[in-house]
């Protein structure tokens, strides 16, 4: 008879016993795959999020020190500055050995028009981009979307007098006020916004910008790093790093997950505690039986063998429903961790192997001691309790 069968058929005859290290296995398992899941889901759903709040990387040319200010960079006049960048060089950014990291680059021109006897700063962006980037954006209407319309910030619209709907001339065209940006304490209140290239026409500077803003947030993500080699392919402009913001939260991020891997290796360590003891248990119930083995001839290699077989079969089917249950339990409290849409726990075959892999790592470690003690009883001894 093979020790396979006996450990098998051991199981059976005490499934109470089987049952209980199973479940006490699956539960701890369970639990590790759900903290390391949730952790995984949710530093997704916060590094979208973060891409929500704005650039962390300004490029700006390097001089020019004017008197109407927007983000870092200083209008006058009729025009900003005396020199721009070149919007056909930004694509150089997406070349650079960081660039998977690069989430959004949103280029802007700056410069100042009459508006109804008002002279007003106007912003010319690419409305994709932008609105992506500053996500905290509320409009009153909707963005533009031709190369006939503009948005108003609240004091730009208050002091022209515009609200959704309206028209409004600039260089000689009329464009339709398709929305009213809701006030947000900045520069942006002050701005009318529309497309980049009908901007650098209005301003009479084909092809160029005054500023871009650059998203590169993400986990681990290096800002520095990302700024030098931005300032390597655009020479000529200074390129600022908000890294201070940037560190916050990702150190927030690293709590979280540092917090989960600690609880995880405590749960890891109190389940090892409970194979131990509900092992050592079998094993002082089972002294008589064991007695028995070893004087039909089985060696004390047989009696470890036996032993851990047991303990690794119940540690492979505890893994294995430990993976699912802890799925189940992440999909439960996902809703209600992660605020917004477009987050979901991943299906990761790498995890459930895991699962599996740590049910046998502490079936076998904290059942060794009580195999080897197994092994080590005296037949004799055993035999007289019979």
């Amino acid at each position: 008879m093979r020790l396979r069968t006996v450990a098998f058929w051991n199981l059976r005859r005490r499934r109470s016993r089987a049952a209980f290290l199973v479940v006490g296995l699956l539960v701890g398992i369970g639990t590790v795959v759900t903290l390391l899941t949730l952790s995984s889901a949710l530093t997704v759903a916060a590094q979208n999020d973060l891409e929500s709040y704005g650039a962390n990387i300004v490029v700006t040319p390097r001089t020019d020190d004017l008197s109407l200010a927007y983000g870092g960079v200083a209008a006058g006049g009729v025009s900003v500055g005396g020199r721009d960048l070149r919007e056909a060089d930004l694509e150089r950014i997406r070349t650079i050995p960081n660039r998977k990291n690069i989430a959004i680059v949103a280029p802007e021109l700056l410069g100042v028009v009459e508006v109804r006897g008002q002279q007003t700063l106007l912003l010319g962006v690419r409305p994709r981009e932008e609105f992506k980037l500053k996500g905290w954006w509320r409009v009153d209407g909707r963005p533009p979307r031709g190369d006939d319309e503009v948005v108003a910030g609240s004091v730009a619209a208050a002091r022209l007098g515009l609200e959704p709907g309206d028209s409004v001339a600039l260089g000689g065209r009329s464009f339709k006020v398709s929305g009213v940006l809701q006030a947000t304490g900045s520069e942006d209140d002050q701005v009318l916004i529309t497309d980049l290239g009908v901007a650098q026409r209005l301003l009479g500077k084909p092809g160029k910008v005054s500023m871009v803003e650059v998203a590169a947030l993400c986990n681990n993500c290096p800002v520095a790093k990302i700024s030098r080699q931005i300032g390597a392919v655009l020479p000529g402009t200074k390129v600022t790093a908000m890294q201070q913001v940037v560190k916050n939260r990702m150190h927030a991020l690293e709590v979280f997950r540092t917090f989960s891997y600690v609880v995880a290796g405590v749960i890891v360590g109190i389940e090892a505690l409970v194979v131990f003891v509900t092992m050592m248990g079998s094993v002082n119930a089972r002294t008589r039986e064991i007695g028995i083995f070893r004087a039909l001839g089985f060696r004390r290699s047989h009696v470890t063998g036996l032993i851990l077989i047991e303990a690794v079969a119940a540690s492979v089917v505890a893994g294995a429903l430990g993976y699912l249950v802890g799925m189940g339990v992440s999909y439960a409290l996902l809703p209600f961790l992660a605020d917004g849409p477009g987050v979901d726990v991943a299906w990761r075959p790498d995890v459930a192997a895991g699962a599996v892999l740590l049910g046998l790592a502490i079936g076998s470690v904290a059942s060794l001691y009580p195999a080897l003690h197994a092994s080590r009883l005296d037949p004799t001894v055993a035999l007289r309790a019979l």
